[in-house]
């Protein structure tokens, strides 16, 4: 792995990144769509990585319980198909029809594609990225009324 000098004289690790292209500039898709990703890792040594983990998946924030659920998952770990999978890679995934992204004011429900890379050493790094399923417009504040 590729790593920098610290002022005491160790070798401190790079932090890994993950860019993600979606097919998409303005990145929402309509439901039933295909969502086309290609990633590229950057700061990592490829013979250092052990496995990556690809997932599209749906999560809420806000008020009350989180949810997350799992739309995709694929995990590579074969030595041939990891070789072929890092540094750069691509995927297709047909998208469901619900839940939709929703910017509500209590809660909101997003949608993303994570990319997690597991190393030798036994340490991972999670790189999500956001996009809109659907096209449903934000909720209205408490102060904004309509007229």
């Amino acid at each position: 792995m590729s790593g920098s000098m610290a002022g005491n004289g160790v070798v401190k690790a790079a932090t890994p990144h993950v860019a993600v292209e979606f097919d998409r500039a303005d990145r929402v898709y309509e439901p039933r769509r295909e969502l086309r990703i290609r990633y590229h890792i950057e700061g990592v040594e490829p013979e250092v990585v052990r496995a990556i983990e690809r997932s599209v998946l749906w999560y809420t924030e806000g008020k009350g319980e989180e949810d997350l659920g799992v739309h995709s998952f694929e995990r590579i770990d074969d030595p041939a198909t990891l070789a072929q999978a890092s540094p750069v890679g691509t995927f297709m995934i047909p998208l469901p029809t619900s839940p939709l992204s929703y910017e509500g004011v209590i809660v909101k429900v997003r949608w993303c594609v994570r990319v997690r890379i597991f190393f030798g050493s036994g340490r991972d790094f999670v790189s999500e990225h956001v996009f809109d399923l659907g096209g449903v417009p934000p909720a209205r504040g408490p102060l904004e009324r309509l007229e």
